[in-house]
Formats: structure tokens, C-alpha cells, sequence
């Protein structure tokens, strides 16, 4: 099991900037893919970001130009920058990764989530 713990959310002006940062722990796991989601309210859950642990990324095409990923793989660490926020992005934002368990073999997990709530 991965435990995902999201930080760094909160209330921004449309065309501000945050950056929200997960963090994984657990024992016994690999990591591969890690990403973003985001559920707005009365909207499915969307995919943000995704990056591989190679550092291959992909978006989605509401948010490109807009929002970077990053991680650190020896800190088991995933950031998403998100510049030029606008007000649909309010959203409750998950980290998810996906990994390789010796206990339970491959899997995936979301954390809690963080609300990130940006006003016009």
C-alpha cells in the first residue's frame, strides 16, 4: 500500500499561481507513474498531468502551456505547477500514482485530495 498526502492548495486570483506538492511513503513499492487529477463539483474526476518515472509527460489540453509536472524520484516526491489559474479550474486537485507493491504486485492509489478554489 502507498499512502499520497497532497499539499499546498488554496483560495488564488484568477492569473495567479500555485504549486501543489504529494508526497508517497509506504514500504515495500516501486513507483512508476505518477499524476494529477482534478473533480470539479457535479463533474467526473479528469486526468491534469501525468509524468512517467523517466520524465515523460503528458497533459491535458486545458491546461498546457498553463501547468508543468515535475517530480523526485529518491524523494518519492510530484509537484504541479499551475500558472494563469482560472476560475474553471476550481477543483478539488488528487495525486495518483501507480506501483509495483512485493506485497499486493502492481496497483494504484489517489490521496485525499486539495482544494484549489481560484476566484475571478
Amino acid at each position: 500500500q502507498v499512502q499520497l498526502v497532497e499539499s499546498g492548495g488554496g483560495l488564488v486570483q484568477a492569473g495567479g499561481s500555485l504549486r501543489l506538492s504529494c508526497a508517497a511513503s509506504g514500504s515495500g513499492f516501486s513507483i512508476n507513474v505518477m499524476g494529477w487529477y482534478r473533480q470539479a463539483p457535479g463533474k467526473q474526476r479528469e486526468l491534469v498531468a501525468v509524468i512517467s518515472s523517466g520524465g515523460t509527460t503528458d497533459y491535458a489540453d486545458s491546461v498546457k502551456g498553463r501547468f508543468t509536472i515535475s517530480r523526485d524520484n529518491a524523494k518519492n516526491m510530484v509537484y504541479l505547477q499551475m500558472n494563469s489559474l482560472k476560475p474553471e479550474d476550481t477543483a478539488v486537485y488528487y495525486c495518483n500514482a501507480g506501483f509495483w507493491s512485493s506485497a499486493t504486485g502492481w496497483g494504484t492509489d489517489f490521496g485525499q485530495g486539495t482544494q484549489v478554489t481560484v476566484s475571478s
